[in-house]
């Protein structure tokens, strides 16, 4: 059998004693010490951009090895493709820069590792010869020079079966025995590849540093400095494993068969390069998240002053406002109109009253959604008409890592919304940017409940709040301006059964008009419905009325409703409203009185309007049933279930001032001066989420100023 003799000069490198050592040491040690010496940036790479070169090394490394399939999936994570990098600007003018460089220290690799150089001699040596560059260049012109000697080794093995030239090389070099038995050097090469993948990616990672934009970070920030502390040490180590893998390729070619039958040895020492730079990526990825949220919370702080400033200045339309608050991409327009289907910009809302729409995902189709459809389907009903000239803007407050795509569960809930929608939207989440929504919460103080902020024709803001005025008077609060409030409210004059039914039911108008006499009552007791009923009946019998009776429900109970109603209906016990309508019932008498404190601000507790919506309130907050009596719009009277109840069972004792005062006015007294309580404990339940909530609130009742509490409350109807 003929053996193989391998000259001196091209002995298998293998680890010594003090290249075992070297994995364990620290940075701090004189070996690094020895590698800093070396570094005398002179700024001959300042002009240009390695990541080109870099980006050619992964081509280089990928297509070495894409041919092979049991490691395709190893560098298929760490690799990517390569368009025509030779047209962009300035890459010909750095590869005739960097040619030289990268051309020497090839050769350095090739020579040294032929030779049986030690690792960290030869590591040193390149780090001489490239001193004079930067820690990033140094590490990208090595790699280079090793992508030179990688891609021959596979440019002549892929193509030594079809090409005579590559064939010829092969046999000169001793490849094609080493390379019909490529199923034997699987392990080893696994270990060569999984290697040549940590080293692209602690590259990748330090060219990513280099990349942060300098107006937002700085060298002496912390995760910056530490970051910068590291990176000589990062560049040794891939360095280092840069040798390590020429070495085995010198191996290969110099020992040809032999190589395979070597020792575990080579395929530790790579394993445990590998570990090392992924300990050190580990350490640098770590800074570099912190850098980038440092730079995100400093982007994003200098995005909120800008909007905050934009939102305080004067301009001629609002384009300037909408533009700041929804961010367009480049030839996307960033709206969807409904109604027509199709995309448009924010130009098409120049010089429009607009309003906001700002809500998160979990939207109440039955509330706010309902309200909006109901105004807007009138506004497209009446295009020409006055209060018809505005529009809306669904931005929906969603918030998810921007470094991630939005989940499909998120995106899906938003799709479904939008197509609800027949005014303008938002195409997505993402077009609105973190330092708006942290805008909206601040300053418009967005919590839970979807706000209604209403933008003039110039972009100002004159109203926070626009859903209350929608509540209580729909499309007349147009232009939605506090002065048009105040307007509003002063067109109602004082309190009475028509501004507290409003349009909640068609026959209920009807009633008022009609002057007859009706008893609103509500609460969820169904003992107590059946009761006062039956003794609403008798009084207005002893009292030669008729007596129309209609039941409003009670807040957020719809299930319990649902049933009464059914059990209202069924026993002919009188009318109910249709369920849609108790809550909007009940979220327009809390819109009144948040429109009321906003208006009045401190002066609300001598408002009368304002107490008696108090009064219907606090009722809605109790646990028993309540009672309004009226006929037409100004005979009024009310009370809770219990007194209501009582005065009804003891009409023997008034119902003869009925013919001399009326039937309202009589009750109204008896309840007054009869069944007043002298103790009471009244609640008021206001949802937090639908405003600011004053420091201090007045009983109805006595007028004292009520405790504050703060009370968590999970009904499950």
């Amino acid at each position: 059998m003929a053996t193989v003799v391998v000259p001196p000069r091209m002995q298998p490198t293998r680890l010594g004693r003090g290249d075992r050592n070297v994995f364990t040491m620290s940075d701090d040690t004189p070996a690094m010490k020895q590698i800093l010496e070396t570094h005398a940036p002179d700024g001959r790479d300042s002009g240009f951009d390695v990541k080109p070169l870099f980006q050619i090394v992964e081509d280089i490394i990928h297509h070495s090895t894409s041919t092979v399939p049991w490691i395709t999936h190893v560098t298929r994570e760490h690799l990517g493709g390569l368009e025509d990098r030779a047209t962009q600007n300035g890459f010909s003018e750095m590869l005739q820069l960097l040619a030289h460089p990268i051309s020497t220290v090839s050769c350095e690799i090739s020579c040294k590792c032929s030779g049986g150089s030690d690792g960290h001699s030869t590591t040193k040596s390149i780090c001489v010869t490239l001193s004079g560059y930067s820690w990033d260049a140094k590490v990208v012109i090595a790699l280079a020079a090793f992508a030179v000697i990688y891609g021959e080794f596979w440019l002549v093995a892929q193509l030594y079966l079809s090409s005579p030239l590559a064939k010829s090389v092969a046999y000169l070099k001793q490849l094609p025995e080493t390379l019909e038995r490529v199923d034997l050097l699987k392990p080893k090469l696994e270990s060569l590849i999984k290697l040549i993948g940590a080293m692209l990616d602690v590259t990748t990672c330090i060219l990513r540093f280099k990349e942060l934009p300098l107006q937002y970070i700085t060298s002496n920030t912390p995760a910056m400095a530490t970051a910068n502390a590291h990176i000589p040490a990062a560049v040794y180590w891939t360095m280092r494993s840069i040798v390590a893998c020429a070495s085995q390729i010198m191996n290969v070619i110099s020992m040809g068969p032999e190589y395979i039958s070597l020792s575990t040895e080579v395929s530790w020492e790579l394993s445990t390069l590998e570990h090392k730079l992924k300990n050190i990526l580990e350490l640098l990825q770590n800074q570099l998240d912190l850098c980038n949220k440092h730079i995100g919370e400093t982007r994003s702080e200098e995005t909120y002053q800008t909007i905050v400033r934009v939102m305080s200045t004067s301009h001629i339309d609002n384009q300037k406002v909408l533009k700041i608050l929804i961010y367009g991409k480049d030839d996307q327009p960033p709206l969807h109109y409904g109604t027509e289907k199709r995309l448009v910009g924010v130009e098409e809302l120049r010089k429009k009253v607009v309003l906001l729409f700002i809500s998160d995902l979990d939207l109440n189709l039955d509330e706010e959604l309902w309200l909006l459809q109901s105004i807007y389907e009138e506004k497209i009903a009446q295009p020409s008409h006055p209060e018809s000239q505005y529009e809306i803007v669904w931005l929906p407050i969603v918030e998810f890592d921007r470094t991630k795509p939005l989940d499909e569960e998120k995106v899906h809930q938003f799709h479904s919304l939008k197509s609800t929608m027949k005014w303008y939207t938002i195409t997505h989440p993402s077009l609105i940017d973190p330092a708006v929504i942290r805008y909206t919460k601040e300053v418009w103080r967005f919590t839970k409940k979807p706000l209604l902020v209403a933008l003039d024709q110039q972009g100002k803001m004159v109203n926070q709040n626009a859903i209350h005025m929608i509540y209580i008077w729909g499309s007349l609060a147009y232009p939605f301006t506090s002065s048009k409030e105040a307007a509003l409210w002063e067109g109602v004059g004082s309190w009475n059964f028509s501004v507290l039914a409003d349009n909640i039911d068609r026959a209920l108008l009807d009633w008022i008009t009609q002057d007859k006499f009706i008893c609103m009552y509500g609460g969820e007791d169904i003992m107590w419905i059946r009761k006062f009923i039956e003794a609403a009946r008798i009084v207005a019998q002893a009292a030669n009325i008729h007596l129309e009776l209609i039941y409003v429900g009670k807040n957020n109970l719809k299930e319990k409703v649902r049933k009464n109603n059914v059990m209202i209906v069924d026993e002919k016990l009188g009318a109910v409203i249709e369920l849609g309508f108790v809550s909007f019932f009940w979220a327009r008498l809390n819109s009144m009185w948040h429109s009321k404190l906003q208006l009045k601000a401190g002066d609300s507790e001598n408002d009368p309007i304002v107490q008696e919506i108090k009064t219907i309130l606090s009722y809605d907050s109790g646990e028993q049933g309540w009672a309004v009596i009226s006929r037409g719009t100004v005979e009024m009277t009310r009370a809770k279930g219990d007194i209501f109840l009582q005065a009804m069972l003891e009409y023997n004792n008034w119902i003869t001032e009925v013919a001399e005062l009326g039937f309202v006015h009589t009750i109204d007294k008896y309840l007054r001066d009869k069944l007043h309580p002298k103790h009471h404990c009244t609640r008021l339940i206001l949802p937090s989420l639908t405003g600011d909530i004053p420091e201090r609130v007045v009983c109805a009742e006595c007028r004292r100023p009520m405790e504050k509490f703060i009370m968590y409350r999970c009904c499950v109807d």
